[in-house]
Order: C-alpha cells, then sequence, then structure tokens
C-alpha cells in the first residue's frame, strides 16, 4: 500500500536517510526545513503520516503540532522526533496532539513500522462520507479525500471554506454562530470578521452559485445553516 509521508525535519542528513529507506517500500516523500513551512505544506497537501522533529527553526515541533491540529480540517497522524527522552518530554508532545514518539537516534525499520501502522489504522478509522439532502441538494463530504460533491457534480474548496462546510454538515440542522464557527477553526487564535466573511463567501461562491437553489442560509442574529431537509 502507497502512502504520502511528510517529513519536517532541519538536518537534511536525516531527511534524506528517512528519503533512502522509505522510496524503496513505495512511499511518496515531501520534505519541510522549518516549521513554517511544514505547517503550509500539511495545510495545502494530502499526507497520510507526517514526520516531525522537535527542534526546529522558525517554529519548533511542538507550536507546529498543536496549530496543525487547530487547522487541519482532518486528523493527520503525526509521530514525533526528538532527542528528549524524559517522560516530561513525551506528555508535552503527546498533549500538543503528537500520536506518536520516537527518540533520536533511532532505527530507520521502526521509523518505518511506525509510519505505516499510524496511516493504516487512521484510513480505518476516517474513511467516511458526510451526506445530506436530494436532488439538487445533494451534498457530500469526503474527510478522507477532502473531495466535495453536489448533486454529483465535484466542487473544490479550499481548506477554511472545506471546515466550515463540514462543520455546518456535523452540526445539521442546528446553525451555527459565527463565533462557534470561529472558535471551531481558529481555537485560541481567532481571526477578524472580515477574514470569516471572506471565506463563506468563497464557500458559497463554490457550493451555491452554480446551482438554481442555495443550501448555505444565513439565519439573522444567530448565524450560518443549511437549506437542507
Amino acid at each position: 500500500m502507497q502512502f504520502k509521508i511528510l517529513v519536517i525535519e532541519d538536518n537534511q542528513e536525516i531527511s534524506s536517510n528517512i528519503a533512502e529507506y522509505f522510496e524503496p517500500f513505495g512511499m511518496i516523500m515531501d520534505f519541510a526545513y522549518d516549521g513554517e513551512q511544514g505547517v503550509d505544506l500539511a495545510l495545502s497537501q494530502y499526507y497520510d503520516c507526517i514526520i516531525l522533529d522537535i527542534m526546529l527553526p522558525k517554529m519548533d515541533g511542538l507550536a507546529v503540532c498543536k496549530l496543525l491540529r487547530e487547522k487541519a480540517n482532518r486528523h493527520i497522524p503525526i509521530i514525533m522526533l526528538t532527542a528528549r527522552d524524559a517522560l516530561d518530554d513525551k506528555l508535552v508532545g503527546f498533549s500538543s496532539g503528537a500520536d506518536d514518539y520516537l527518540t533520536k537516534p533511532f532505527a530507520l525499520e521502526e521509523l518505518l513500522v511506525r509510519c505505516l501502522a499510524l496511516a493504516k489504522r487512521h484510513l480505518l478509522h476516517s474513511e467516511r462520507t458526510l451526506k445530506l439532502g436530494e436532488g439538487s441538494k445533494e451534498i457530500s463530504l469526503n474527510l478522507q479525500t477532502q473531495q466535495v460533491n453536489r448533486a454529483d457534480k465535484s466542487i473544490i474548496l479550499q481548506p477554511i471554506p472545506f471546515k466550515i462546510l463540514q462543520l455546518l454538515m456535523e452540526h445539521h440542522p442546528r446553525p451555527l454562530s459565527r463565533s462557534e464557527i470561529s472558535d471551531k477553526i481558529w481555537g485560541d487564535e481567532p481571526t477578524d470578521s472580515d477574514a470569516l466573511r471572506s471565506h463563506v463567501y468563497q464557500l458559497r461562491k463554490a457550493i451555491d452559485k452554480p446551482f438554481d437553489e442555495a443550501v448555505i442560509k444565513t439565519i439573522h442574529s444567530v448565524g450560518l445553516a443549511l437549506d437542507i431537509e
């Protein structure tokens, strides 16, 4: 089975060793050499597992992990690499959202086995599709592939509009206030109302504009909901 792996590691020798060992097993590898680049790749591409070093330039691995848990529109399995072996360090790593933890120096065989185990386990648990509505209002959203369809027409959504649609579908028929949506997407770092308004506009443009009937509705003084039976 082929998986796509992102390695966020500033030591290029370690990254090269991982690539040389993983690629013969059919793994597709991407690399980032600082925390900010890692976040950008993780949020813009689909990965089955992330190998994340803790000590990184620009943004450390703990901050990267926490940010991905807040902003990614799905759970991405993350295994942390670190030279720290103390229990407290491991607990901090897990509390930031890591799924597994491997201490340097490590055996490449063990790293591969752990990555495959995380990716396969996540695939089994996350391969699900949300579906609502009928006819021209039928919407399906695949949480694994991030594929969205309305009435069998493929819809391309950026990560934040995708997350907004996912939240509306998961909470349907209850409306969500704009503050609820903001909290669930940005957590402790809320964005301004103009940014959220822009993302909602992009969602409406993609999911409603090509059709005669809109499914995203605004309920005055309440928030947003889906107009789907």
